[in-house]
């Protein structure tokens, strides 16, 4: 069978089964096992034994759990409602203030957990209500949790960049610290345009009043300032050993595990619920994950090994002409069409393993290619009509907020979020200046 005939069938029967419901998992799975029992020959059967085990192997997939437990502690104990808290009382009184603080809470949460549907759930949760009940504008309002919570797939510890460094067998740890820069780049981005934005029509987002603001004295601003500054202690605890060397990434979640329950345990709120739920959420999103990373390797190996991925490389390169930064924009527009029905680990499954080894061919990066990646898919998160972000925000937002409102809400953060893509396409440094630092490359 011809190579074009390989990768049609393929896809077209990946796309197919995945119109039906079934699981992701599932179907690319099975796409993987039929293809290599029927096209590979001698030694098929072994295939996806040999995916498992690669995966069994893979010392730094054991960071999933811990970052994922870590975050459902910080979540369970309220840990991050001091946070809150805290920037309620040093930001409120500047106009739009509260917002401001929602967005910073948004990064320390991710930087603490690693999955955007962590973020939207804490800031739906404590932001929210607390914002609209301070007469803030509702799309600025939805907008703002929408946009903050995507950071987490960008910021280190991303659930969604290990995934990816297992499909595409590049370092997590030069990934985390490429998304970095990019990350950080965005939320000040977000917290310019809010502060710009409610300076100019503070109705939007109204800072504390005068008598609020002299109810709260120095003394409680300092005791909501150590409590609030706990999670920041946590997360150095647990990147300054990792980034100086001292201790590997699995080290480093282990003890950013360890802070976090002696924490919880030393405010007393730690208890047998909390570590069940915790644990119980932990065993079924990393169970997940293996299952699809499994699936995803095991069907990049048959895709790749039947030639499917140069049959694809010389449509684009010797059929089309297309140049590599065509290509490469191409890809980026896809993923952005895909994001609308499905999400991000869907996506990345589906596409890597036509993506990632022409991504390679073409002479990028495939460091810088992940952070391009991930923030198409923070983009895609928020892009109607099926934006998987906008559906999470349908759940947790009380009625007044209607849909048509999530909508027009997202608009002017996917514009930053554009702008953060095109840069960080334009200048690899963004993304590229810390791993190469760090790690001498």
């Amino acid at each position: 069978m011809a190579y074009e005939m390989i990768a049609a069938l393929m896809f077209s029967t990946m796309l197919l089964m995945m119109i039906t419901g079934q699981r992701v998992f599932g179907v690319i799975g099975f796409v993987a096992v039929v293809a290599a029992l029927t096209l590979w020959g001698t030694g098929a059967q072994t295939m996806g034994f040999s995916a498992s085990m690669k995966l069994m192997k893979w010392y730094p997939m054991l960071t999933l759990p811990m970052f994922v437990f870590m975050g459902y502690v910080m979540s369970e104990t309220r840990l991050a409602e001091d946070l809150y808290k805290m920037f309620h009382v040093w930001f409120g009184p500047i106009p739009g203030g509260l917002a401001i603080g929602t967005i910073l809470l948004m990064v320390l949460i991710s930087a603490m957990n690693g999955l955007s549907v962590a973020g939207m759930a804490i800031g739906s949760t404590i932001a929210l209500p607390e914002l609209l009940r301070r007469r803030y504008d509702k799309l600025m309002v939805t907008g703002v949790i929408q946009a903050g919570s995507s950071l987490g797939i960008l910021i280190p510890p991303s659930v969604v960049l290990v995934l990816y460094a297992m499909i595409a067998r590049a370092p997590v740890s030069e990934l985390w610290l490429a998304g970095i820069i990019p990350g950080l780049m965005m939320a000040a981005m977000f917290i310019a345009y809010i502060w710009i934005r409610c300076w100019f029509q503070p109705h939007l987002g109204p800072a504390l009043d005068e008598d609020e603001r002299a109810q709260i004295t120095m003394a409680e601003k300092l005791r909501l300032l150590r409590a609030g500054l706990l999670p920041l202690v946590i997360f150095a605890a647990m990147m300054i050993p990792f980034i100086k060397g001292w201790t590997s990434l699995v080290e480093s979640s282990v003890i950013g595990v360890a802070a976090t329950v002696v924490a919880a345990v030393v405010k007393r709120r730690f208890t047998a619920e909390v570590f069940e739920v915790a644990t119980r959420s932990t065993l079924a999103i990393s169970c997940m994950f293996m299952w699809i990373i499994l699936a995803a390797l095991s069907f990049g190996a048959v895709f790749d090994g039947l030639g499917a991925v140069k049959a694809i490389e010389g449509l684009f390169v010797d059929q089309l002409h297309m140049g590599p930064w065509t290509i490469l924009i191409l890809m980026q527009l896809s993923f952005l069409v895909m994001g609308m029905f499905l999400d991000d680990t869907a996506m990345l499954v589906i596409v890597a393993p036509l993506y990632v080894p022409l991504v390679g061919a073409l002479g990028f990066d495939l460091i810088w290619y992940g952070v391009l990646y991930t923030i198409t898919c923070q983009i895609a998160y928020l892009t109607p009509p099926f934006g998987y972000n906008l559906f999470l925000m349908r759940a947790f937002a009380p009625p007044e907020i209607s849909m048509g409102d999530i909508y027009r809400s997202v608009v002017p953060f996917v514009v930053l979020m554009v702008i953060t893509l095109i840069t960080v396409m334009v200048f690899p440094g963004v993304a590229l200046w810390l791993p190469d630092t760090i790690y001498g490359n």
